[in-house]
């Protein structure tokens, strides 16, 4: 029986995918569990479509994210934390408020978990940071740590 895979399955294959699958093995399990579709021409062509808008979808996002690694990449961002006199900080910088510094000074929102911090920012002073937008683009953001 050839199947249509609605999500990826361990063993068989990914979402989208059509694959040769045991006659019963398709009807019993496949199908009822909503895991695949029958092989149909006008099921093939629906996933083609299907197929071709996510590519067309994906095109557009990385475009998007281009653009937006040469915005954050043009001008450091600056974010305020209590230090001490040697310029040490009182706890760290942490993912979120970069994110909240980036949201207010550039009006981009990034979600928190896109931005990697090597280590924790633990003194004042510019630091590299990456910010994964999309699978392949990155951006290197700078963050300059000023004391309160």
């Amino acid at each position: 029986m050839r199947v249509i895979l609605k999500q990826d399955l361990r063993g068989v294959g990914a979402a989208g995918e059509i694959h040769d699958v045991a006659d019963g093995y398709g009807r019993n399990f496949l199908l009822p569990r909503g895991i695949a579709v029958e092989a149909t021409a006008g099921n093939i062509a629906q996933a083609e479509r299907q197929r071709a808008a996510q590519a067309k979808r994906a095109a557009v996002a990385l475009g998007e994210a281009k653009e937006l690694a040469a915005r954050l990449e043009g001008r450091p961002v600056i974010v305020a934390a209590k230090a001490g006199e040697s310029g040490k900080l009182f706890g760290a910088v942490t993912n979120a408020q970069v994110a909240e510094a980036v949201t207010s000074a550039l009006g981009i929102e990034l979600d928190r978990h896109k931005i990697e911090l090597d280590e924790p920012i633990k003194t004042a002073g510019d630091h590299e940071v990456v910010v994964r937008l999309v699978q392949g683009v990155n951006a290197k953001l700078t963050v300059r740590v000023v004391a309160e």
